[in-house]
């Protein structure tokens, strides 16, 4: 059996490296680091500074001394298309034949353009008809990934999407009951991730164009501080600049940039309950780099009117504690919840 590959998250703030080894016993974890990139090195999940996110994958992948090349990766943003559709029932055979043909009715970019890929999520509807989850990705995209991995001296062998990641990881920690529904909600930098598992199955995913960097930047605007005092301020740590204490007027700014989030959540959430008839989400889990704002998760349960988790990726790993520093570990765990999730796949897994 083939060793899993490294999981690496490239997020517009920041390179996350995840590593584990599968035992009997279970899941063990070997690596974990985080290396920042600069500003816009990544906007909209599309890499506009090559330069800077290779240095910073040759960096982390250098300081905690990993010698596996084989590494999973994640794409989103705009050049990422998700969606749920319904075809004629027909054998596997046929599916693979037919199903550019009906992406072709779904998918708003250029078939030549993209590499498509799909999943069966119910053999048979209501109305008698499959539902597939159709996924559609810009082959530039992919270039431009694969392209800062193979600089790094890397090699991508596992390409997946953000939310399925997640999804992954959470279901590797915490299960998914068969008669639950639950979303899993993942923050990023610029871009959230919302996927609702419905019976243990994906149903809905979206990308919405909002997320830590929200807080950051209102921050910014409105204690006219720079970037790295916002970014202190944002995690509750102590400026960086002044070594002054959290204002008080930045707990003011993070509920009103909450309150707007998790409206934006909301909607999509409310689209979902909406269209999907006989179907109602028992609990919320936030994951990502703002998952841990607590006024997040008071906005968020305040608009679902549901309880909501911050998900721990390392809940159900075996740590060896004198090799990791926990405290440390414990505070950038919502972090690296997509780098966990691709860090469980293997070389020669389905793309």
């Amino acid at each position: 059996m083939a060793d899993n590959c490294v999981g690496l998250d490239i997020g517009s703030s920041s390179i996350k490296v995840v590593q584990v080894k599968e035992t009997k016993k279970g899941v063990q974890l070997m690596n974990f680091g985080l290396e920042p990139i600069p500003s816009q090195s990544i906007v909209d999940g599309a890499i506009m500074n090559q330069g800077a996110v290779v240095d910073a994958i040759r960096n982390v992948f250098g300081r905690l001394r990993i010698r596996e090349k084989r590494v999973a990766i994640a794409v989103g943003g705009h050049s990422v298309i998700i969606k749920k559709i319904s075809v004629p029932p027909m054998t596997r055979g046929e599916l693979e034949e037919q199903i550019k043909w009906e992406a072709e009715h779904h998918v708003p970019f250029d078939p030549h353009d993209v590499q498509i890929d799909y999943e069966v999520i119910n053999e048979e509807n209501a109305q008698g008809q499959m539902d597939l989850l159709l996924v559609a990705a810009k082959n530039e995209l992919l270039n431009d990934y694969a392209a800062v991995v193979r600089d790094a001296q890397l090699k991508p062998v596992v390409v997946d999407l953000a939310a399925f990641a997640v999804q992954n990881a959470f279901e590797r920690n915490y299960g998914l009951p068969p008669d639950e529904s639950v979303a899993l909600v993942n923050i990023g930098a610029s871009i959230s991730t919302i996927n609702i598992v419905v019976n243990g199955v994906t149903t809905f995913t979206r990308e919405v164009t909002i997320g830590g960097n929200a807080y950051t930047e209102e921050i910014q605007k409105q204690l006219s501080v720079g970037y790295e005092e916002a970014e202190a301020y944002k995690v509750g740590a102590v400026s960086p600049v002044s070594g002054e204490v959290v204002p008080g007027e930045v707990d003011r700014v993070l509920a009103q940039v909450s309150d707007l989030v998790a409206g934006e959540f909301q909607r999509s959430l409310d689209f979902f309950l909406a269209t999907t008839s006989g179907t109602e989400i028992s609990k919320l889990y936030l994951s990502g780099g703002s998952a841990q704002v607590s006024s997040l998760q008071r906005a968020v349960e305040a608009k679902s009117r549901m309880a909501v988790e911050v998900v721990d990726p390392f809940f159900n790993v075996t740590i060896d504690e004198t090799r990791f520093d926990m405290p440390y570990l414990r505070a950038h765990a919502p972090l690296a919840a997509v780098a966990f999730g691709l860090a469980l796949r293997r070389p020669g897994d389905d793309v």
